[in-house]
């Protein structure tokens, strides 16, 4: 760690495997917590590198409760968290889309950190109990296509670092190791990003770990597509700027998107958006990244042909049915 802090204060950059080895050695409580801490705020000041959240990301999984869900070539769809818009569960509500049209989903997800209410949250207000049991996990793919993934079931390693993070009030490199670190490692990811600084970091990411992924930021700030403003995606097959109207949307209003005061109210508007009772710009803004998902998925369709899957699932009823279905199983 003496050679990490010197290498840190010289504003050098730390390898895959020395980022790699410190976190192993964190979960081992070598180091003292002022020296984690030391390290971590200098990272955070210099700018964290492709290759040490790397580093971070492969300790972290290589320490996880294992879980094999690699046969349905799943997707996950999440944001990063932390934009401060507390927008409705957006991510939570597409995922339950994408598997009533057919596809496999395996999200992970956590408590909300900086809104009312996050997937993990939801699923609770549902009576879901979680579990990294891999039977149980199968079992709810087989039957509805979606698995859910609580984060604290399956990384016993951020405990050790949970205090640190805790006395710091600052973000830090783990505030954005939660998308990468899914156990089950999907073979898909749609992710959302606040800002297009970390678009570029996990585009950066996401190419060296080779998944097949699109990333989503709109550009007033929102860490999904939002459709308050034009948004930009960057998947595997290149980058491309939309504004709402191009692909037949009206424009929301940020006070359409809002996810309530309370875990009660905002797990309502989710099931009101499954059972397709919810207002035009709550249901438009959950095809949107259905669609963009499916997209990622099968990029031979394009983005029209996307929301009109994604669109099919929702008013159909099947992504109403994948809920119940998943809830039954999970409960």
């Amino acid at each position: 760690m003496k050679q990490i802090l010197a290498k840190l204060l010289h504003n050098e950059e730390l390898t895959q495997e020395e980022t790699k080895k410190v976190m192993l050695d964190i979960t081992e409580e070598k180091y003292p917590a002022a020296q984690v801490s030391a390290m971590l705020a200098m990272i955070q000041m210099r700018g964290v590198t492709v290759d040490e959240v790397l580093g971070f990301r492969e300790a972290l999984l290589e320490l996880r409760v294992p879980v094999d869900l690699s046969a349905y070539r799943p997707i996950d769809i999440v944001g990063t968290g932390g934009d401060g818009k507390n927008t409705f569960n957006i991510s939570t509500c597409a995922c339950f889309v994408v598997a009533g049209a057919g596809y496999k989903v395996a999200k992970h997800g956590n408590y909300g950190a900086t809104s009312v209410s996050g997937a993990s949250n939801v699923m609770e207000q549902h009576g879901v109990k979680f579990t990294n049991d891999n039977d149980t996990l199968r079992r709810s793919m087989d039957e509805c296509g979606m698995v859910y993934q609580h984060a604290q079931f399956f990384h016993p390693a951020m405990k050790f670092v949970g205090p640190t993070r805790k006395a710091l009030q600052v973000p830090t490199v783990f505030n954005l190791l939660g998308p990468l670190i899914n156990p089950c490692q999907p073979a898909y990811q749609l992710l959302g990003v606040a800002n297009l600084e970390q678009m570029r970091l996990y585009a950066n990411i996401q190419h060296r770990i080779g998944i097949g992924f699109g990333i989503v930021n709109s550009l007033d700030g929102y860490d999904e597509i939002s459709l308050t403003a034009e948004f930009k995606v960057f998947t595997n097959q290149g980058e491309y700027l939309y504004l709402p109207e191009d692909i037949g949307f009206n424009n929301a209003r940020p006070e359409d998107l809002y996810g309530g005061t309370t875990k009660e109210e905002a797990a309502r508007i989710f099931d009101n958006v499954l059972l397709n009772q919810a207002t035009d710009s709550q249901k438009n803004v959950v095809l949107i990244n259905a669609a963009l998902a499916i997209h990622v998925i099968e990029p031979e369709k394009n983005i029209e042909e996307c929301i009109s899957i994604a669109r099919e699932s929702l008013e159909s009823g099947k992504a109403y049915q994948v809920l119940k279905k998943f809830i039954a199983i999970n409960n």
